[in-house]
């Protein structure tokens, strides 16, 4: 069923405004309608509020000023190399510690190249590649990786590795973030995701990933990246033990280094799985899922695309999330083990055409894109 919507205009807006109950929300959104920027403590009330279509509204009154009635997607594989860690992270449910654990994998070269292989006879030619942190691979394995996949495909665009892994690297091979990045780059990297920031929240990073990079060296590395003309992605994973205010604090950390590099390609809200995860809990309602999507939506002025990850939000409320401020959806992902391994029920290896369906379902226009955010082909 196709979702009809109003148009998002002022005038709607405002006589909404008219019988909202939430005088905090109201400034806020007055903000929003004269283009002011929102502080910390709007983010919060908005976060606070419990008038979760207005906020909604908002947020797709802001959207469409950036990107109209589009919503993007991308042809894509996910690669996860080995499931082998060295950290143990209390939310993740896809991590092993040794090889000779029940669960550990690592793929071969051969079985990447042949996944790889199958999205790009589909026309796909973004390769995201993320793993575990495995301790016997040495620094020159991750650089080999790459270079064999541009050997075979020189045209695909790989955005891999997360500042967790290129932190690692700098540590084994003992060499600034600087000199890192460059190797990879030269050795085929086109663009950083943005896995492994979580929460940036130094107290609650402690209990959840105690073993990973610090918010200010996570930042760090993704700041070097843009300053060497490496694009990147960044994330946050929300739902676990974090607050509104770990949120919004962790919103404005990635909103300060956005003013300062313009690099970060799009923010993406994770949606934390406690399924098989030594953390647990509960899984955040949807009503979470959209809120958060708006607020960032509202919040980060100076990013041009917000993601709901169908992966970890599922298909009906990232439809939903298309109308609260998201405007891209990720990709066809082929096979993803991360979330999977901690619960979500979304189904693997989406055809291109059923995410055009996806998008028209919700009432937007689907765009395939490519990993930098231009436009391939539009589906009206």
């Amino acid at each position: 069923m196709t979702v009809v919507l109003p148009s998002v205009d002022e005038e709607l807006i405002e006589n909404l405004l008219r019988a909202a109950q939430d005088k905090n929300l109201i400034k806020v959104a007055e903000k929003v309608l004269n283009g002011k920027r929102l502080s910390e403590e709007d983010a919060l009330n908005l976060f606070q509020s419990k008038e979760l279509p207005l906020i909604g509204l908002l947020a797709e009154y802001q959207n469409r000023k950036k990107n109209k009635n589009y919503a993007y997607f991308v042809v894509n594989v996910q690669i996860n190399p080995t499931n082998v860690c060295i950290y143990g992270c209390k939310f993740c449910a896809f991590a092993v510690k040794g090889r000779n654990h029940p669960r550990a994998y690592e793929m071969t070269l051969e079985e990447i190249l042949e996944k790889i292989r199958t999205i790009y006879q589909l026309g796909g030619r973004e390769v995201h590649m993320v793993g575990g942190i495995p301790p016997h691979w040495r620094y020159e394995d991750y650089l080999n990786l790459l270079r064999e996949i541009k050997k075979h495909f020189p045209d695909v665009v790989l955005k891999a590795y997360t500042a967790i892994e290129v932190y690692h690297m700098m540590k084994m091979s003992r060499k600034s973030a600087e000199e890192v990045l460059l190797e990879l780059k030269e050795a085929g990297l086109d663009v950083l995701p943005g896995g492994g920031a979580e929460i940036f929240n130094e107290e609650k990073r402690k209990i959840i990933a105690p073993y990973k990079a610090k918010a200010e060296e996570y930042l760090k590395i993704h700041k070097t990246a843009h300053r060497l003309g490496i694009p990147t992605n960044i994330t946050m994973l929300y739902g676990h033990i974090e607050d509104y205010k770990d949120r919004v604090e962790h919103m404005s950390k990635v909103r300060k280094v956005q003013d300062e590099t313009g690099g970060f390609q799009v923010f993406i809200p994770l949606k934390y799985h406690p399924e098989g995860t030594a953390l647990g809990g509960e899984l955040a309602s949807p009503v979470e899922d959209l809120k958060t999507i708006a607020v960032a939506r509202l919040f980060l002025d100076n990013f041009d695309h917000i993601k709901a990850y169908w992966v970890t939000l599922g298909e009906k409320i990232t439809q939903v999330a298309l109308n609260y401020g998201a405007d891209d959806i990720d990709g066809t992902i082929l096979e993803e083990k991360i979330v999977h391994a901690a619960g979500t029920k979304a189904a693997l290896g989406h055809a291109k055409e059923k995410l055009i369906n996806l998008i028209k379902e919700a009432g937007k226009i689907p765009v395939e894109r490519d990993t930098f955010y231009r436009p391939l082909k539009v589906y009206n």
